[in-house]
């Protein structure tokens, strides 16, 4: 079997990720739905980035929650929770879209809800697959969850923006809402079959006395390529919000005139990209600088964003858009499994709500400002300056030898006691 596949053996692994792959393939439909709601209505670009704001700070808030919860309940029950209650909110955005034009009083509420849901839900599917997996087949299984993730973004979009163009956005939100529904289904499974794959993998995770594990705060203060790891993190997303979910739908629907259908395929282009990119991480061996490895890729895709707007037009575009998704996907493999093998296994839930916190804070500021900056200034330049934004992260990345370390091979051994300091050289 490819190296790439092996995770599939493991049955618990195979529920989750065709759970997940269900939910995702629906929140593709979601990614086309909500901004046509909105802009199809002309609420413009400040109403879509002040619900996405609304959503945004939501999930920021809850995102420590969801991590606590995830070590002391186990990842799998908090996610199927979350999913079962986004399928609710779904059923009210299905008819607030089938009844009424948008408007901030309806839909920052649900935003609200439907981000509180994905802040419990996140670090759950980071603290996950550590769980069900052996550590010699973790890359591989995030290569393929993050696979299906880009999978669902090829296909999903492109369906909804079909359906959206058909139907409207109602029954796109319906869809979304039953692949909520699904995905507990499958997430049921996974706690059924005791989600266990190494006779040790039940103290990596759910409760565990409070006097053998230091605190949040304490691993935060004694770990200063922890603090580095957010930060940059933090500096690199500050545009990202703006970049996917405001100035791409507006590109779209304004300067190239390309309609949901086109949008949709946009999107597309960034899954099809990031699922080659997450396929050749699985294949890949385990280097030994995957954290220099890593911001290479992250440089390369700067130089793909940057002229998105600028070279004629949807065809183009969806070929940079591709090289863009192709190296982010990478990237993020290598970058994501030396993280999960840094972390100390009882607390990878609330690491992880850490690391996202430094990723998802900055999406409320980061759509809030794209709004008005696409509003005064069209969103051909929201492209540019993401990229720079990003490279000039990277660049200053690289400057710190715990980052260039971060994961390194020779290092693995000791990883547990000596982890490294944000020293610049």
């Amino acid at each position: 079997m490819p190296r790439s596949f092996a995770p599939l053996r493991h049955r618990p692994f195979r529920l989750l990720a065709s759970g997940q792959l269900a939910s995702n393939l629906g929140d593709g439909f979601y990614t086309v739905a909500l901004p046509w709601y909105v802009l199809s209505h002309h609420g413009g670009a400040l109403l879509l980035g002040s619900v996405l704001a609304c959503y945004g700070v939501a999930r920021t808030a809850s995102l420590v929650v969801g991590g606590h919860l995830s070590d002391r309940l186990r990842p799998w029950t908090v996610m199927l929770g979350a999913d079962l209650a986004r399928a609710i909110l779904m059923a009210a955005l299905v008819l607030a879209a089938a009844t009424r034009p948008p408007s901030l009083a309806v839909l920052a509420p649900i935003a609200v809800l439907i981000g509180v849901g994905d802040g419990l839900f996140l670090p759950c599917s980071y603290a996950i697959i550590p769980a069900l997996l052996p550590d010699e087949d973790l890359q591989a299984g995030n290569a393929l969850s993050s696979g299906w993730t880009q999978l669902s973004v090829l296909v999903g979009p492109a369906l909804g923006g079909g359906i959206v163009a058909a139907l409207g956005p109602a029954p796109a939100f319906g869809i979304d809402g039953l692949s909520f529904v699904v995905s507990a289904l499958l997430l049921a499974g996974v706690r059924r079959a005791n989600a266990v794959v190494t006779p040790d993998a039940d103290a990596n995770v759910g409760p565990r006395a409070e006097e053998e594990e230091p605190s949040l705060w304490q691993v935060i203060r004694s770990e200063p390529v922890l603090r580095l790891i957010v930060v940059i993190t933090f500096i690199a997303n500050l545009t990202s919000g703006a970049l996917g979910s405001v100035a791409l739908p507006s590109l779209a629907h304004g300067p190239f005139h390309a309609g949901s259908t086109g949008y949709g395929v946009l999107e597309a282009a960034i899954g099809a990209g990031a699922l080659v990119g997450t396929l050749v991480a699985g294949q890949s061996p385990r280097f030994a600088r995957p954290a220099v490895v890593a911001s290479i890729g992250f440089l390369g895709q700067c130089a793909f964003c940057a002229f998105v707007p600028y070279l004629g037009g949807t065809a183009p575009a969806v070929v940079l858009l591709a090289g863009f998704g192709g190296l982010n996907g990478f990237a993020n493999v290598l970058t994501l499994t030396a993280f999960q093998r840094w972390a100390r296994p009882e607390m990878l839930g609330r690491l992880s709500s850490v690391l996202m916190l430094g990723s998802f804070g900055t999406f409320p500021l980061s759509v809030l400002v794209g709004g008005l900056v696409v509003h005064a200034s069209g969103p051909a330049i929201v492209f540019p300056v993401s990229a720079a934004a990003v490279a000039a992260t990277v660049l200053l990345a690289l400057s710190f030898r715990s980052w260039r370390e971060f994961g390194a091979t020779e290092a693995s051994a000791s990883s547990r006691g000596d982890r490294g300091t944000a020293t610049a050289t």
